[in-house]
């Protein structure tokens, strides 16, 4: 049985450390705003993480239309 719950919570912390390495590759250093994937991971993540993604992706793309989840009221400006 202990060995059953350590198998899982190894795959666990490895699908999160994927998400989280494939979420940071999105924020920090993407060329486009509006990768599908990225998206995804950013508007599901914490709020704190979120908002802070969104302001890496602003700082890099201010002149964009942003990308689900760093939207304001209107969709055409940054949160």
């Amino acid at each position: 049985m202990k060995k059953l719950i350590l198998v899982f919570l190894t795959i666990i912390i490895a699908v999160m450390a994927l998400a989280g390495s494939r979420w940071y590759r999105y924020v920090s250093n993407t060329d486009s705003p509006y990768d599908e994937i990225g998206i995804t991971l950013n508007n599901a993540a914490p709020d704190l993480i979120n908002r802070w993604g969104c302001a890496m992706l602003e700082t890099r793309f201010a002149n964009s239309i942003p990308p689900y989840g760093c939207a304001g009221e209107n969709a055409t400006q940054w949160k």
